[in-house]
C-alpha cells in the first residue's frame, strides 16, 4: 500500500521528466547532414527507442496526475465526512 500518494506521484513525475529530457537530448543530437536528409550513420530505427521513452514519460506523468487527483478527492471526501 502506498503510504503517501502525493510523494509517489511527485517521484513519478520527476522520473518521467528525466526520462523525457534524456530522450529529447538523444533525438536532438542525432547526426544530420547539411541537406537535412540525414547521414549514413543514421537510420530511422535509431529513433524508435527515444520516441518510445518520450511516450513512456507521457504515460507516467498522466498516471501521476491521476494519483494526485484521486488523493485530492479522497482527502476532500474525508473532510466532508468529518464535517
Amino acid at each position: 500500500m502506498i503510504s503517501n500518494p502525493a510523494t509517489s506521484a511527485v517521484n513519478l513525475i520527476t522520473s518521467a521528466q528525466f526520462k523525457a529530457a534524456d530522450a529529447a537530448h538523444t533525438i536532438a543530437t542525432f547526426p544530420v547532414a547539411k541537406d537535412e536528409v540525414g547521414s549514413a550513420e543514421f537510420t530511422s530505427g535509431d529513433l524508435f527507442s527515444p520516441i518510445l521513452s518520450l511516450k513512456e514519460a507521457e504515460i507516467e506523468t498522466s498516471a501521476a496526475v491521476k494519483i494526485l487527483k484521486a488523493d485530492n478527492e479522497m482527502k476532500g471526501a474525508l473532510f466532508n465526512a468529518i464535517a
